[in-house]
C-alpha cells in the first residue's frame, strides 16, 4: 500500500525490524523498572527516551535542535527530577495473590471495562470514519490499551521475582493470563502506533501520545495500586507540576522543531549589529510627527495647482 493509508508496507523493512528490536531490548529494561518502582514514576520518565532521541539524532542524523528543542530537554530533565522527588509510594504488592485480588477491585473492573469499549468503539466506529483525518482516534486507542499493558508488565514482574525466589509460579494460571493480555495488549499498540505515524506527522504523534498514554497509566495505576492514596498535598503537587514541566518540554521539542530559529526574530534591541545607541527620538533624520504631515501628498498638491493654471 502507499504511504500515508496506515498500510503494512513497513514489514518489509529490516530496518523497522531492527528498530523493533532495539526497542524490545529497551521495553525489558523498561519492563524491570516496572517490577521494582511505581509506574506512575516510570511512565513519565519515558520522556527521557524522546529526549536522547533527539539529541542523537541531532548528532547523528544531523538533525537541527532548534532553541526551542533545547528548552524542551532541559524542561525535560528538570520535570523529572521533580517528579523522582515526589515519587508516590504505591501500596505493597509482593505475590500474585495480592495482585489477583487487587485486579478484582470494582473500581479497576469499571476502569478496564470502560477502556476495553471505548477502544472497541474508536476501531471499529470511529475509526474508519475519522482515522485518516483525526489524529487522536489512532492515539487514544494505542493510550488507552497501553494503560492495561502496563498493569499486566507490573503483574508479570512480580511473578519473575516470585518466580527467581524458588516459588511455583508457573503453576499459576494468572501468571499466563496477564502474559497472553501483554502479547495482545502490545500487538494492538504497535499497530495503531504504525498507523499514526504512517498517516500523521511524527512531530504531532509523539506529544499527543505520550500525554495521553502518561495520563492513562498514572489513572490506571492510581486506581490499581493505590499511588496517591497516602500522599501528601505537597508530594501530589510536586508530582503533577514535574508532570506538566515534561509535557510542556516534549512540546517544545517536537511542535517546533522544523522551525528555523533565526537572529531576525528577535527583538531589535537583541539583533547582533543592529541595536541603535541612541533613542529614535533624538535622530534628526525621523519622520514628522502626523499633526505636522499635510493631509495632502505634494503630487497631488502639484496637480491640483497645474489644473488651476490650465483653467485660467
Amino acid at each position: 500500500p502507499h504511504l500515508g493509508q496506515g498500510g503494512h508496507a513497513y514489514l518489509r523493512e529490516w530496518l523497522w525490524w531492527a528498530g523493533l528490536l532495539c526497542m524490545g531490548v529497551g521495553e525489558a529494561a523498561n519492563f524491570a523498572a516496572y517490577a521494582f518502582a511505581p509506574a506512575t514514576l516510570v511512565t513519565p520518565l519515558g520522556a527521557l527516551s524522546v529526549l536522547v532521541s533527539a539529541v542523537l539524532s541531532s548528532i547523528f542524523l544531523n538533525e537541527q535542535l532548534n532553541v526551542h528543542g533545547k528548552i524542551g530537554c532541559i524542561l525535560s530533565v528538570l520535570g523529572s527530577t521533580v517528579m523522582v522527588i515526589h515519587a508516590p509510594q504505591e501500596e505493597e504488592v509482593s505475590s500474585l495473590e495480592s495482585m489477583a485480588e487487587k485486579l478484582k477491585d470494582p473500581g479497576f473492573i469499571v476502569f478496564a471495562v470502560c477502556v476495553l469499549v471505548s477502544s472497541l468503539l474508536l476501531i471499529f466506529v470511529a475509526g474508519p470514519r475519522y482515522g485518516q483525518s483525526n489524529v487522536l482516534v489512532y492515539v487514544l486507542v494505542c493510550s488507552a490499551i497501553g494503560s492495561l499493558s502496563v498493569s499486566c508488565v507490573k503483574g508479570l514482574g512480580i511473578a519473575l521475582k516470585e518466580l527467581f525466589s524458588g516459588k511455583p509460579v508457573l503453576k499459576e494460571p494468572l501468571g499466563w493470563v496477564l502474559l497472553v493480555c501483554l502479547v495482545i495488549c502490545i500487538s494492538i499498540q504497535i499497530n495503531y502506533l504504525n498507523k499514526a505515524l504512517d498517516i500523521f506527522n511524527t512531530s504531532v504523534v509523539t506529544p499527543i501520545y505520550y500525554v495521553l498514554f502518561t495520563t492513562a497509566v498514572m489513572t490506571c495505576s492510581a486506581i490499581l495500586f493505590k499511588e496517591w492514596q497516602h500522599m501528601v498535598l505537597d508530594n501530589i503537587v510536586g508530582s503533577i507540576s514535574g508532570f506538566l514541566t515534561i509535557v510542556s518540554g516534549i512540546f517544545l521539542l517536537h511542535a517546533f522543531r522544523d522551525m528555523p530559529f533565526t537572529p531576525n526574530l528577535l527583538p531589535l534591541f537583541l539583533q547582533p549589529g543592529r541595536a541603535d545607541p541612541h533613542p529614535p527620538w533624538s535622530s534628526a533624520d525621523r519622520h514628522q510627527s502626523c499633526q505636522h504631515q499635510p493631509l495632502l501628498p505634494t503630487e497631488d498638491k502639484g496637480s491640483q495647482s497645474a489644473e488651476e493654471e490650465e483653467e485660467e
